[in-house]
């Protein structure tokens, strides 16, 4: 995988934003985990969804990363039900 396999199109401005930051990240693992997730479940995420997105975006790649691994908890505020989705997703295609 090398980068986004989803169209921007027909997304609104602020899924299109937050679509291209998770592909964006400036480290290729965070690259991954976040954007795959986007690529799946950006068109579907509901405005407080999208306000939970922004703030995990927020945090710096290691922290983040860290925290998606385990090996860190980051505050409350940033790890609510969509934290947990984004660990929760495969990180890589079952048929490959």
């Amino acid at each position: 995988m090398t980068g986004t396999t989803r169209s921007s199109n027909g997304l609104d401005d602020r899924r299109k934003r937050l679509l291209f930051r998770c592909w964006h990240r400036g480290t290729r693992e965070m690259d991954l985990i976040l954007g795959r997730f986007a690529d799946a479940e950006i068109g579907n995420l509901s405005d407080a969804e999208l306000t939970e997105l922004e703030r995990l975006l927020e945090v710096n790649d290691p922290d983040l990363y860290a925290a998606v691994i385990g090996d860190k908890v980051l505050p409350a505020d940033v790890t609510g039900g969509l934290f947990a989705r984004v660990k929760a997703f495969p990180l890589a295609d079952r048929d490959a």
